[in-house]
């Protein structure tokens, strides 16, 4: 049980700690002036290191809910899938779904589309629509990394 456990909290831990590593270290990182060549190539880096964190983030939340059901089942005799943490971590899945499917990929098809987003004035429809959706980009993130905060201090109650 305490494996079982222990998988929960390293679902959670994972899937928090990529999105504050991403959000406060890489991120700002490569876009400071002389680390990278561009801003195009520092854009790349990033929208490629969120889709890989998207990816750990679901595998995570999928983690997550298994295992909770299984201990919920082991612990009380019947699995209880609606609990407030599980429910919460349905939508950390519902919004990185959202982030990958239409925020990042209509991202990933205007940065194509412009080729140099730095080259492109800043009244160019396409970079308006690009920065309005960076802006949702970053809400989305934020939101995730906030309700797993919330489900890690859940979590950590319950496990105390």
């Amino acid at each position: 049980m305490s494996f079982l456990r222990f998988l929960t909290l390293l679902s959670l831990v994972v899937w928090v700690g990529g999105i504050i590593f991403f959000a406060f270290v890489l991120a700002p990182t490569v876009f400071q002036p002389g680390i990278l060549p561009s801003r195009q190539l520092a854009g790349a880096v990033v929208s490629r290191s969120l889709g890989i964190l998207h990816g750990i983030g679901l595998v995570c939340g999928v983690v997550f809910l298994i295992t909770s059901l299984i201990d919920s089942q082991a612990t009380t005799g019947f699995a209880t899938p609606f609990t407030v943490r599980n429910v919460l971590v349905l939508v950390m899945i519902a919004l990185t779904l959202l982030s990958m499917f239409a925020i990042s990929n209509r991202m990933l098809t205007l940065r194509n589309d412009m080729v140099f987003i730095d080259n492109v004035p800043h009244d160019d429809p396409r970079r308006i629509e690009f920065n309005r959706l960076h802006q949702w980009s970053t809400r989305v993130e934020g939101a995730v990394l906030l309700l797993g905060l919330a489900v890690i201090f859940l979590t950590s109650r319950r496990l105390s």
